[in-house]
């Protein structure tokens, strides 16, 4: 692996990124009511990015090369959707858990961060499958501390999907970030005896990891469509979806997509 340290200098660039991806974020949450499509959703979310002077990381990804890469600004996913949802005609509708992942550029530097919106009144399993996922993410990121090994916040994660009865997504996983959106190491939400052996990362002051859960209701096998992206469920339950892009320093970890 080739990880890529940041200095404070670096991070706070990166902060900026992630300032607007949480402004983003949040325009599309004010956006996701019954009614909207994923596609106005994601037309508000290219609104602020061009407003705020940023250039999306979604878009043409991983070519961008128009029409050979993802075709959306944003991923916009919908309940049994797990992650790469194409923003399009689905229409959002009252008890759904959406999923709205943004990435952005602001001179030269990334920012990635996802949240899930319960749209009004969701099923108690749903909510406790959003609110899990989400204090799992929070759990591992107070437990960050140099010396401190991933696969330590990785237990933290797995094992609250586990005591909530909830599974965890091993397909996909979360990243280094920096300058490009996906840089080394890679940053998963489980412990596989592989990790233990071989791909542990023992976390050192000026990385940046996007890290991101990803939990479902059901099983945690996942299946791609036909439209060669989005990523649903096996059997067809709601899954979950929170990201933050953090920075490891001296005192811990500091957060670079909270929007402070």
């Amino acid at each position: 692996m080739a990880i890529k340290l940041k200095s404070a200098h670096d991070i706070e660039k990166m902060r900026a990124a992630g300032r607007v991806v949480r402004q983003v974020l949040e325009e599309c949450r004010k956006c996701c009511q019954p009614g909207v499509t994923t596609r106005q959703i994601d037309e508000v979310g290219l609104a602020t990015i061009e407003r705020l002077g940023a250039k999306g990381l979604f878009k043409n990804y991983p070519t961008y090369k128009p029409g050979e890469g993802f075709p959306g600004n944003l991923c916009i996913s919908v309940n049994e959707e797990v992650v790469h949802g194409i923003p399009g005609d689905r229409v959002i509708k009252e008890g759904d858990a959406v999923g709205i992942d943004c990435g952005v550029r602001v001179d030269g530097w990334c920012g990635d961060a996802a949240i899930t919106v319960m749209v009004g009144a969701v099923r108690p399993e749903v909510r406790k499958l959003c609110e899990t996922t989400q204090k799992a993410l929070e759990l591992a990121i107070a437990n960050i501390r140099p010396g401190r090994k991933w696969s330590q916040m990785a237990r933290l994660i797995e094992n609250t999907a586990r005591d909530a009865g909830l599974s965890v997504v091993e397909q996909y996983v979360g990243h280094g970030i920096g300058q490009q959106m996906h840089e080394d190491p890679k940053v998963p939400n489980f412990v596989s005896r592989d990790d233990l052996l071989h791909g542990d990362v023992v976390l050192r002051e000026g990385m940046v990891l996007a890290i991101e859960p990803m939990f479902n209701l059901g099983v945690k096998e996942v299946v791609s469509l036909e439209d060669g992206w989005t990523v649903v469920t096996r059997d067809g339950k709601a899954s979950a979806h929170y990201e933050h892009t953090v920075a490891v320093t001296a005192e811990g970890a500091s957060v670079l997509t909270d929007g402070k």
